[in-house]
């Protein structure tokens, strides 16, 4: 979401923004300079206050009218800061609706829903959003009610630059350890050094103007998912029937699809538990155990283990069947991994293994919804193999492989973008 003051259009290519910034004057993201006099606090090194006796701090790069001005000073959020408690704007009811006054929380969810409730609702924004247990954080300017007590409400004491306290306010590294309030306790004491107000200004506008691009390019990112979705709805045949509602001209002709079972398309491929000293940093084979391991790249694996029989093979696509993301779908581009457990791999016979990849895909839901009946949540093997659906022709399932599978390059190209416009902003 955009904040605060208006920016102007930007490139949402990380090389030609960082051009534009030099030549508009505009410098990249901030960085502080790591002299030795300069506090542990600032550098994000420990969550300790800063030593007093060391007042001041400069930023690696500034933009051209500020170069000669004075060092920023240091100062506790305590100075810059005045909190809220939010008991009067909590909401009543949460059985939330699709419009209406914002319900925010400071945690990744920041939006849990709507309400139309008229009274106890705070509209002198700016403000950010303090999750007094997780010390999580949002940069709010919309009006909005909360759902919990645990939020502090802080405003800014004088005319500093709000958008720029948030912001540094978000690279303090600070981790809590106990199930307490922070902010009045140990968080507001912590220094982060500011700039006199002009330079705040500019700095927060060059700020909000990345945002923007960001949230634009985040929304193409959500855009081109929600194409595919309906896109895929219209390209499988709906429950009980058996032509989907859109066909490629070549195929408009074509016989209706078949019923089949998916155990007389496919092999499935259990994973099997290893123990730590059955796996390393180095081996035959990458060692996949759910998820979070899923990559293209080799680079990135963390757990190599020796080949067995509980391997999968480039062009199979990867099932999470027990734990955390149950259903989750990844198709494999490696030679071969050995699975854990949690996973077991889907083997095209003759079929196209991308339209089997892209099918498995619309039952997503479906398997989260089987995994969420058993008692230990998680799919058996005849969950996958004893489903029935109608398939086409191995040629039109090509086809429909290649259009959905070019979305799917797309996304993941626009997704980097996405995340390297991100890197760009922290750097």
């Amino acid at each position: 979401m955009a904040m605060g003051t208006k920016g102007t259009k930007g490139s949402s290519d990380p090389s030609a923004m960082a051009r534009h910034s030099r030549e508009s004057g505009n410098p990249a993201p901030l960085a502080f300079d790591s002299m030795k006099s300069l506090d542990p606090r600032l550098r994000g090194d420990d969550g300790h206050p800063s030593d007093p006796a060391t007042s001041t701090a400069l930023p690696r790069l500034r933009f051209p009218e500020f170069r000669d001005a004075a060092a920023w000073k240091k100062k506790p959020l305590s100075a810059l800061l005045d909190y809220e408690r939010p008991d009067k704007y909590i909401v009543s009811d949460t059985a939330y609706q699709g419009s209406g006054t914002p319900v925010l929380t400071a945690n990744k969810s920041f939006v849990l829903g709507y309400t139309r409730e008229r009274n106890g609702i705070y509209s002198a924004t700016p403000v950010v959003i303090f999750d007094d247990f997780t010390t999580d954080k949002k940069y709010v300017d919309f009006s909005f009610k909360v759902k919990s007590s645990a939020i502090k409400i802080l405003k800014v004491k004088s005319d500093d630059s709000l958008r720029l306290i948030f912001e540094l306010m978000c690279g303090i590294k600070f981790e809590p350890k106990e199930h307490k309030r922070y902010y009045i306790s140990e968080y507001q004491d912590l220094e982060i050094a500011i700039p006199q107000r002009p330079e705040q200004q500019k700095i927060a506008d060059c700020l909000t103007s990345l945002d923007e691009v960001i949230a634009a390019q985040g929304r193409k990112v959500e855009a081109l998912k929600a194409h595919k979705r309906g896109l895929m709805q219209q390209l499988f045949p709906r429950e009980g029937e058996t032509r989907p509602r859109l066909r490629f001209p070549e195929f408009r002709n074509a016989p209706e699809w078949e019923v089949k079972k998916l155990s007389t398309l496919i092999d499935l491929v259990s994973g099997m538990h290893l123990s730590p000293d059955q796996y390393s940093s180095s081996g035959d084979v990458p060692y996949f155990t759910g998820p979070s391991d899923f990559t293209h790249e080799v680079a990135r694996v963390t757990k190599w283990a020796m080949i067995s029989s509980n391997v999968a093979t480039r062009h199979n696509t990867l099932i999470t069947v027990k734990g955390s993301g149950v259903g989750e779908c990844w198709y494999l581009e490696m030679p071969s991994v050995a699975m854990g457990r949690q996973l077991m791999a889907v083997r095209a016979r003759t079929s196209s293994s991308q339209f089997i990849h892209q099918f498995l895909l619309t039952k997503r839901t479906r398997f989260e919804d089987l995994a969420a009946g058993n008692l230990i949540p998680g799919l058996a093997r005849g969950d996958i193999l004893d489903m029935v659906a109608p398939f086409p022709k191995k040629d039109e399932q090509q086809r429909i492989a290649d259009c959905l599978c070019s979305l799917d390059t797309r996304i993941a190209a626009e997704t980097r973008q996405l995340a390297a416009l991100k890197t760009h902003k922290q750097g």
